[in-house]
């Protein structure tokens, strides 16, 4: 049963049973019955006494000077309680961001986006809320916005962030570049490197949105003791230290309480709309809720597009000589985190290739759209789409199999695939070997068919700091204690996995309580795959604390010294015998019914010199091969084989790590077919909501989907573990699109390839036909 206490705390226990060793068994996720029963109770389920709701005042505009907010027929309104509006706030607007302190609690004058917030209203009842945020009067003046990397970057664009939110000395200050990246090794050789193929393209990836089904959500409760915060955030202590600092509070007086997000993907990761949120508690001293719908938060969060420029030198051999890539990341309105995303994405945009010069040049672009941030792949599926596409273009051109070339040039583990830095950490090519087995890539195709097949790559954490601790209790049952946000990946089944192993205990009997700052000791963040690796073997070293302790124990009470004692495999083991340790624990710790405690931690510093900031823990590897054939007549795509197979290390429970991959999968699916936010002319989106905004339904998924790992317990996790939970969607899009041109002879470089692109340039191939013929 998974439940969330009247103090935030979620914890998980007794839904899965165990026989003996956990890990490696595809152990039932805890807390999954309540999910998809809907007894867990989300934030909107959450109610505290006298909360009152609250609504965003937008316009319906992308960028727009204020004139003036009149909210004298929206106060009238029965139970309105409060009304804010930038007036009410301290002067200069307050501003904070992950990185860069530059969104405002509201507009700060001008909207900078479509949807982005003017007001906010407070009323006693969500109905009264609604209908005075839609009487609040802004007299606005609509104003010219950017929302196309060329728009933005053009010589009189307006700026989106004017040069007093750019920090000082800023070299971009004045235009609207966030950040530009240089990397690469052997750069000038890439002028000079003689290739006998030369393939230059431009490749674009679509803005997207998360679409978790949990809308974004916030309670605040700000009193005399400080601020207390609900928010299904994926960094709670993140969040915790941003408000510290922008309400000017010391971190023991904001506490938040994070119940388990309901799909995260990245979007929940940082502070969006809490500020606002905590005012108005402040001012009405009184608890206060905001609920996004599906269409607000469309407006809150979304995936970078990008546009990729990529030169790519080859022998006639097909070997890779030089890549050249110039790529501008459309981030939107403020940076959230999106800089880093454009920086991650940059460093490893070779893939996983051995390659003997590179220059990668990237920069992020302010628009006036939403803003973006972290989501699943964090910008590899962006660069992965055009560096692979690359890849299938260069062996159509020289003849070479789609599969051959990458074997050719797949790095080895061992081999550098960033000069300088830490080498490939797996067996990359069985992965490759594997995804061509069971797409059947060596069988002959049906008439009509195609097969595709692609790699991609991409850095785990590269710094981090997770601590637990872990309770045995006199009973022989434990307590797990993890900062870590469970968003569905199934971190919890995991952590108690690893605990109830270490210290023999029956999964029914470990409990893993999150989601409290107050309650549960430090961790970074949940993102970046991270979890089973940082938290993982901080559990471990908690229980190996408890070892210790047991052996103390041992050899206290039986007289022994503690090199006669050892703990392993649940048991303490003494010169008479085994003993199970919840056995062990109920008879030694009799009189004092007490406990053993024990705390550990995994901790990767930062590395100034390191571009990234660190050396990534790990790599997180992925091949995804397609069988499909396309429609001549509509252009819509029909996929009979969906393959992924992973490189995990060691999978701790192989059932979630497939169910990881599925889900990864059919999501990558959603960039690479039909999803995309489209704006009109004046940036406004126009397809929020579910209706006119697509996402993979049960009709869209593959007529087959095959998932595999490839274990060889090489990671730097638990029994060799590493991260998996993005894998399966790093490179959906070029082997989908190298499938397509398999089965038609046409090749898309613009995703999504919906069946109106893909029947475009079925038309466009037969028209040159046609020509062809005639002039002939």
């Amino acid at each position: 049963m998974s439940v969330h206490g009247g103090a935030g705390i979620s914890t998980g226990t007794g839904s899965a049973v165990s026989d003996g060793l956990s890990v490696g068994t595809a152990a039932r996720r805890l807390g999954g019955r309540e999910r998809v029963t809907g007894s867990q109770e989300f934030l909107a389920d959450i109610k505290l006494d006298g909360m009152l709701h609250v609504k965003l005042v937008t316009i319906d505009a992308a960028r727009a000077r204020i004139l003036h907010i009149d909210t004298s027929t929206a106060l009238a309104v029965p139970g309105v309680v409060d009304i804010i509006t930038p007036a009410d706030l301290p002067s200069p607007m307050p501003r904070f961001g992950p990185a860069y302190q530059d969104r405002p609690i509201l507009a700060d004058g001008i909207t900078s986006y479509h949807g982005e917030p003017v007001a906010a209203v407070a009323a006693e009842t969500k109905e009264a809320a609604e209908l005075a945020a839609s009487l609040v009067v802004v007299e606005h003046e609509v104003l010219p916005a950017v929302t196309t990397v060329a728009a933005a970057l053009a010589l009189d664009a307006p700026l989106v962030q004017g040069p007093g939110i750019r920090a000082d000395g800023d070299p971009f200050a004045s235009t609207n570049i966030l950040k530009e990246r240089r990397y690469g090794w052997d750069r000038d050789a890439v002028d000079t490197a003689q290739a006998d193929l030369v393939v230059e393209n431009t490749y674009t990836f679509p803005m997207v949105t998360h679409f978790a089904i949990e809308p974004h959500g916030f309670i605040a409760h700000a009193d005399a003791d400080g601020i207390r915060l609900w928010s299904p955030v994926q960094h709670p202590y993140l969040l915790q230290k941003m408000m510290a600092a922008l309400f000017g509070l010391p971190l023991t007086q904001v506490r938040v309480f994070a119940p388990d997000p309901g799909g995260g993907f990245g979007g929940k990761q940082n502070p969006k709309l809490e500020p606002v949120v905590i005012y108005l508690s402040m001012r009405t001293a009184r608890p206060c809720r905001l609920v996004l719908t599906l269409e607000e938060t469309f407006q809150a969060v979304r995936r970078a597009a990008c546009e990729v420029h990529v030169r790519t030198g080859f022998t006639s051999q097909g070997d890779l000589v030089f890549q050249d890539i110039d790529a501008s990341y459309l981030i939107g309105a403020y940076a959230d985190i999106a800089e880093r995303v454009m920086t991650k994405s940059a460093y490893l945009a070779c893939g996983p290739y051995r390659v003997p010069a590179a220059r990668i040049d990237a920069r992020a672009v302010l628009s006036h759209t939403t803003p973006s941030t972290a989501f699943r792949g964090f910008g590899t599926p962006q660069m992965i789409w055009a560096v692979e596409s690359q890849m299938d273009a260069a062996a159509r051109e020289l003849g070479i199999d789609g599969l051959a070339i990458r074997l050719r040039n797949l790095a080895g583990r061992g081999d550098e695939i960033v000069r300088g830095d830490i080498p490939a950490d797996g067996d990359w090519p069985a992965s490759l070997r594997r995804a061509a087995e069971l797409v059947g890539w060596d069988k002959p195709l049906p008439e009509g068919r195609g097969r595709g097949i692609a790699v991609g790559i991409k850095s785990g954490a590269t710094t981090g700091l997770s601590n637990s601790t872990v309770r045995l209790l006199a009973d022989g049952s434990v307590i797990v204690y993890a900062g870590t946000s469970d968003m569905g990946q199934g971190a919890r089944t995991i952590f108690a996995q690893l605990a109830a192993d270490a210290l023999g205990a029956p999964l029914e009997k470990v409990t893993v309580v999150m989601g409290d700052t107050s309650v549960v000791p430090f961790d970074l963040q949940t993102s970046a795959s991270r979890s089973t690796v940082f938290m993982g073997n901080a559990i471990t070293r908690a229980c190996q604390d408890i070892h210790t302790q047991l052996r103390e124990f041992a050899a206290e009470l039986h007289g022994l010294t503690e090199e006669d004692v050892r703990v392993e495999g649940g048991h303490v083991v003494l010169p008479d015998g085994r003993h199970p340790i919840a056995e062990f624990v109920q008879v030694g710790l009799g009189r004092w019914n007490g406990e053993l405690i024990g705390n550990g931690r995994m901790r990767k510093p930062h590395m100034p010199d390191h571009p990234l900031g660190g050396t990534p823990a790990f790599f997180e590897f992925n091949c995804t091969a397609f069988e499909l054939e396309v429609d001549n007549e509509t252009g819509e795509i029909l996929i009979h084989k969906h393959v992924t197979v992973s490189d995990v290390g060691k999978a701790l429970n192989p059932l979630q790590v497939e169910s990881q991959d599925e889900g990864a999968a059919i999501m990558g699916l959603g960039h690479s077919l039909m999803e995309n936010i489209v704006l009109d002319d004046a940036g406004r989106i126009i397809n929020l909501g579910a209706l006119d905004y697509r996402i993979p339904t049960t009709k869209d998924v593959p007529a087959e989907l095959f998932t595999d790992m490839i274990e060889n317990g090489d990671g730097p996790g638990p029994f060799g573990a590493k991260g998996i939970s993005e894998g399966a969607l790093l490179c959906t899009a070029p082997a989908l699109a190298a499938a397509v041109a398999a089965a038609t002879g046409v090749t898309v470089r613009e995703l999504p390839l919906t069946p109106e692109r893909v029947w475009r340039a079925l038309r466009e191939r037969e028209n040159r036909a046609t020509a062809n013929t005639s002039a002939s």
